[in-house]
């Protein structure tokens, strides 16, 4: 379910994302013009449709919160975009960067040099509390570096790592992926870490109540594996996580688990695969029901069940994926993302800040450090 365009060789493929009715009405009740007011600060220079979408999509989503946006990027380009629309601007403000990170830079490198930058900028307002919300869509590598140099990792979390949302067909809703490709090899406590931490984001911010972990394995049976998914489902069974075991690809779709772990090249392989298949059904389908005139009739007569298919395939509706493990709330959305996805994003990233996450990733070390140590 995402988008079908090409990523840089610095940027790593991540969330897949297929929403569902019930997740769309999660903490709506935040989305008001009431509340506690929170400082959300956009990459305006981030992603192939910067600054213009992001500039729209914000001012779209300013107007269903109360909350604070601030758009950093190169000043004169951001002002223009929003002379086009009519905003508060008490609400909506502009913070000048003089510089980007492309998505032909090198992550590591571009982070340390480039400090002016749009994304620097504001990774570096989250550390100093000026913002509680950091959201971009440029280089996913160059986001994932700020977010360990500049914010750090949670101690006692050895690799932070991004989730992306997955289906589950039959209206089933959502499971959280992690990792979806931030670390293409992990160690046994890693694939702990991200099962614990993907626990805490489905309980606090997609409302899951004890979510089912699964880990993805190429059998069913317990002694399945390679040497480190034997080692990691050891240490999820001895943990007081919701484990059901090993879980085949095949059965994802189905809802075998709300939290699927796995390391980032197999994860990353899932999406991929998954978005193809995806968009090559829903091809085939157009194709199928647009050869002649008698299936031309029928999908007049089905359109409005089409369009909701493809609704259930739009990334846009629900918008990026969270980088869990870092000493802040950041959501890193697709380089191609539209007006839609920012907006999206906006909207569904004021629960990640709000309910926690976090803290409540950092108070839950202590145990993860039990159940390794009595390996």
């Amino acid at each position: 379910m995402r988008y079908p365009s090409s990523e840089s060789k610095n940027s790593l493929s991540l969330h897949l994302i297929f929403p569902y009715d019930k997740l769309r009405n999660v903490h709506i009740d935040l989305y008001t013009k009431e509340g506690i007011k929170m400082r959300i600060v956009i990459d305006g220079m981030g992603g192939d449709n910067a600054p213009s979408a992001i500039v729209q999509g914000c001012v779209e989503a300013a107007a269903l919160i109360s909350h604070q946006i601030l758009i950093v990027g190169e000043e004169a380009l951001i002002y223009k975009e929003l002379s086009k629309y009519k905003y508060d601007p008490e609400q909506i403000t502009v913070i000048n960067a003089s510089d980007v990170i492309t998505n032909e830079d090198a992550p590591v490198r571009a982070v340390r040099t480039k400090t002016e930058s749009s994304m620097v900028k504001g990774i570096t307002m989250l550390k100093e509390r000026k913002a509680d919300l950091f959201i971009s869509a440029g280089n996913t590598g160059a986001i994932m570096a700020g977010g360990l140099f500049i914010l750090g990792r949670i101690q006692g979390i050895d690799r932070p790592a991004l989730a992306a949302t997955y289906p589950m067909l039959s209206g089933r809703g959502v499971a959280l992926l992690v990792d979806s490709g931030a670390n293409v090899e992990c160690k046994p406590n890693n694939l702990l870490e991200y099962a614990t931490m993907g626990s805490i984001y489905m309980k606090k911010v997609l409302g899951v109540d004890n979510p089912r972990v699964g880990l993805v394995n190429v059998g069913s049976e317990e002694g399945k594996g390679t040497t480190i998914i034997k080692s990691a489902y050891e240490l999820l069974k001895r943990s007081n996580l919701n484990f059901v075991g090993n879980i085949e690809a095949r059965d994802l779709p189905k809802g075998a688990c709300d939290v699927i772990v796995c390391d980032g090249f197999v994860g990353n392989v899932i999406l991929k695969l998954t978005e193809g298949l995806a968009w090559s059904i829903l091809k085939l389908l157009k194709a199928k029901f647009t050869a002649g005139l008698v299936p031309k009739m029928g999908a007049i007569l089905l359109s409005g069940k089409f369009k909701e298919l493809k609704e259930e395939f739009d990334y846009s509706e629900y918008g990026g994926a969270p980088i869990l493990g870092v000493k802040g709330t950041i959501v890193k959305m697709h380089g191609s993302s539209g007006v839609s996805a920012v907006k999206n994003t906006i909207l569904k990233g004021i629960p990640f800040a709000e309910n926690n996450v976090v803290q409540f990733i950092q108070d839950s070390v202590l145990e993860l450090e039990e159940v390794i140590i009595s390996e």
